[in-house]
């Protein structure tokens, strides 16, 4: 048995030669001996708990780099990319609030007559649902700051998801590749609307029951199966003896649930194609420039998230909405005046007062009026909406891959065809309240009938036009401005005594450095074209409706 002696050294004696002592003299030497004793620094608990859990982790789902890459993900600044996280934080508020409200609401069309808390409707008749409503406002602790803020929330939800899908469309943020994520967001924007409808008829007072009439007639306008259809959603003749209990589970957890599959899969398809962004300095088609996700990116939207929920807060103690109390519970025969519905349903009111009542009969079926603005109008709109990245990359033979921004004013015909879509849905909203707007005007209701039927048919067009001209008044003019001299406001004297400003040169806009991270975008696949008969028919036609005059 062999053992290696090792030289013994006293606490005092000086350490072995290394490279990073040679040289260096006697007091230097003590110096790193001295600071060389010293204890070593010791972690925080805090930090050491959080690299064990970061590693037990790590060890078992090898998710270090995934983390990695997704803490360095960059977003581009700017305040329009925000209003989707309006609605997102929103959601969240719905979630929050919906789930305290599920502990006392009764969805039942069981008819009580009525002893809470609220002096005048005592003694009323009236559905355990219309109940349960009156006695959370009433009775339950916090009870009507949460529904109201809920209220609240769904209205800021479905006018987050409308001004953020304004958004994209006017930029050109629907382009390829993100088509699939345009039509998720028209999902989106589609089930919200059902969400918000199914949550306002819930409490079952005079308001929301005559929604739920017309619907049931719209539901039975459908020709050959609207019947059926309105039967078995209804469980019978209107209002239904087990309506309400359906339409709880729709609005608690079915639609709730594809909500959240649609957003989820928004989110991810977001994450994966890059964040779009307006064309700036350091920008490119095939980079992001901007703020990292850790810290800056997330701490503003953590901040924005506070702002949401502060807001709503307020709204929810300080603005009353929906005060059910006041409509009394629904009856069949009654129908108070000047009742609307939540914006987001206006459009479709005022496309049921507009339309002529035109009545067809032929085939054996009779279809009534209710149908065309009730079913086809809302279709073709939201047909249109779905389809119209197809039909703008179709008609312009657009087929490349787009990461940068378009201003408004630089496709004039597409920024146009927005804002006729735009006159067209809000002429339909003002005729929602048309007996609001007789009665305070101190018109003829016929004749605000008649003046907003004209104006549908008018106005859009007009704002067609409009805005087309505008737009391209506006890019002749920064043209102009590009290759003229620049005013400098200094007046000076002519030889011949008159007077003129002083003008530059137009300087050079110089190349800015890229102070802010870019994350590369991987470079988009070839497209290698359709080919066959049907193809070469669909380019000619293209090519005809598209070919300068």
């Amino acid at each position: 048995m062999t053992t290696e002696l090792t030289p013994a050294r006293s606490p005092d004696s000086e350490p072995f030669p290394s490279h990073r002592n040679l040289g260096q003299s006697g007091p230097a030497r003590r110096r790193r001996k001295r600071l060389s004793q010293q204890d070593p620094p010791s972690r925080a608990p805090v930090t050491s708990a959080a690299q064990g859990v970061v590693g037990f982790a790590d060890r078992r789902l090898g998710s270090a780099g995934f983390v990695r890459s997704a803490l360095n993900k960059v977003f581009p600044d700017h305040w329009s990319f925000m209003i989707g996280e309006i609605a997102l934080y929103s959601f969240l508020v719905l979630l929050a609030t919906g789930v305290y409200l599920t502990f006392f609401f009764e969805p039942s069309s069981q008819q009580i007559s009525y002893a809470g808390s609220y002096i005048p409707l005592r003694g009323v008749s009236m559905s355990r649902a219309y109940e349960s409503t009156i006695n959370l406002s009433f009775d339950v602790r916090a009870g009507l700051v949460i529904r109201q803020i809920h209220h609240w929330a769904a209205l800021v939800f479905i006018a987050g998801i409308v001004v953020h899908v304004c958004r994209i469309f006017f930029t050109g943020a629907f382009r390829r590749p993100r088509e699939i994520n345009w039509l998720v967001g028209v999902g989106l924007l589609t089930l919200a609307l059902a969400e918000g409808f199914a949550g306002y008829s819930l409490p079952d007072d005079l308001l929301s029951g005559t929604g739920l009439r017309i619907a049931y007639s719209i539901a039975e306008s459908i020709p050959v199966v609207g019947t059926w259809v309105a039967w078995g959603v209804w469980g019978g003749e209107f209002p239904g003896a087990i309506f309400l209990q359906r339409l709880y589970v729709v609005h608690i957890l079915i639609v709730p649930g594809l909500l959240l599959a649609l957003i989820g899969a928004h989110m991810a398809i977001l994450w994966h194609q890059k964040h779009t962004q307006f064309p700036g300095p350091g920008r490119t088609e095939d980079n992001v420039v901007g703020t990292r996700l850790v810290p800056g990116y997330a701490t503003s939207s953590i901040g924005f998230l506070l702002i949401t929920v502060g807001v709503l807060a307020l709204l929810g103690g300080l603005a009353q909405i929906n005060p059910v109390w006041s409509y009394g519970p629904y009856e069949p025969m009654a129908v108070s005046s000047l009742a609307q519905p939540d914006w987001y349903i206006g459009f479709l009111e005022g496309s049921l007062r507009l339309f002529p009542p035109w009545e067809y009969r032929g085939l054996g079926h009779n279809v009534p009026p209710v149908l065309w603005p009730g079913v086809v109008l809302p279709g073709l709109m939201f047909t249109l909406l779905a389809g119209y990245p197809f039909l703008e990359a179709r008609l312009s033979a657009d087929r490349g891959q787009h990461h940068l921004l378009d201003r408004p004013r630089d496709h004039p015909t597409r920024t146009a065809v927005g804002v006729m879509a735009l006159t067209f849905y809000l002429v339909l909203f003002v005729a929602g309240a048309d007996d609001v707007v007789a009665l305070s005007a101190q018109l003829s209701i016929n004749a605000v009938v008649w003046a907003l039927r004209i104006g549908l048919l008018v106005l859009p067009p007009a704002a067609f036009f409009a805005t087309r001209a505008l737009c391209r008044a506006a890019a002749r003019r920064e043209q102009r401005q590009r290759h003229q001299d620049e005013e400098t406001g200094w007046i000076e004297l002519a030889p011949d005594g008159g007077y003129r400003e002083i003008e530059i040169p137009r300087p050079e806009p110089a190349p800015s450095p890229e102070l802010v991270p870019a994350e590369r975008i991987p470079p988009a696949q070839r497209d290698r074209g359709r080919k066959g008969l049907a193809a070469r028919t669909g380019r000619a036609l293209v090519r005809f409706f598209t070919r300068p005059a």
